[in-house]
């Protein structure tokens, strides 16, 4: 017959098989586990918004450093 398979787990080094949780305990490690990756989503969002924030501050300075173009003013009349 085919074995019953484990799912081993590590909280602060200590081992646990996931399918001898509780329920509710099972469902505490998902939120974890959903948490954890949000964190990393929102860092790899961070990381793309600072990359965009120093591209806009280098355009910026650049665009202040730049000689300033005179206007050529039309009088009429």
């Amino acid at each position: 017959m085919g074995e019953k398979k484990t799912t081993p787990i590590t909280i602060d080094d200590k081992e646990y098989v996931l399918e001898d949780l509780t329920q509710d305990q099972q469902l505490l490690f998902q939120h974890c586990v959903d948490l954890d990756r949000k964190i990393g989503s929102a860092k790899f969002s961070l990381d793309q918004l600072n990359v965009g924030k120093n591209a806009f501050i280098t355009m910026l300075k650049q665009s202040l450093e730049a000689p300033v173009e005179k206007a050529e003013v039309e009088i009429v009349g």
